[in-house]
């Protein structure tokens, strides 16, 4: 993934986190809407680890990223599909909602980038697995069986 793309993706995420901590419905400790909050700290902490990773030296490989945004998606659509059922018990305005929805698309974009990248990976890695398998000892020379045009016949008889 790309430095600056990770910049803009944590920038983002972290902001929109951090709104929807201080959106949380002050409800939330009514009798069986203790979940959101656990959806929303699980959220904060995938967020606080892509954080670090930015901050560190070494650069987040496309497998974790693909990886920990695939958790933050399913994350967000867990607690978009609590905070949709209990909306009226729980007291979640529709604008938190409206928020998750709309922070858990973004993240779906930045997931589907990171696991395409993860894709194209692989797909080198296998190109270059076969074309090192498929190397003639010879160099190549091999083209004078296997040509494009049927090859060059070795000629018949006493050599």
């Amino acid at each position: 993934m790309r430095r600056g793309l990770a910049y803009g993706v944590v920038a983002t995420i972290g902001l929109a986190v951090a709104s929807m901590m201080s959106a949380a419905p002050a409800q939330a400790q009514i009798s069986g809407c203790e979940q959101i909050q656990k959806l929303l700290a699980e959220r904060q902490s995938i967020v606080a680890r892509l954080q670090a990773a930015q901050k560190a030296k070494k650069k987040m490989t496309p497998q974790d990223a693909c990886s920990t945004f695939g958790r933050l998606v399913n994350n967000g659509e867990a607690a978009i599909k609590f905070a949709s059922a209990n909306q009226d018990w729980c007291q979640i305005p529709p604008a938190f909602i409206d928020g998750m929805k709309t922070d858990n698309q973004k993240v779906v974009t930045f997931r589907t980038q990171a696991c395409n990248a993860v894709k194209q990976q692989a797909a080198m890695q296998r190109k270059a697995q076969q074309q090192a398998q498929g190397a003639s000892p010879f160099g190549g020379a091999d083209s004078i069986t296997s040509g494009a045009g049927g090859g060059m016949r070795v000629p018949q008889g006493a050599l």
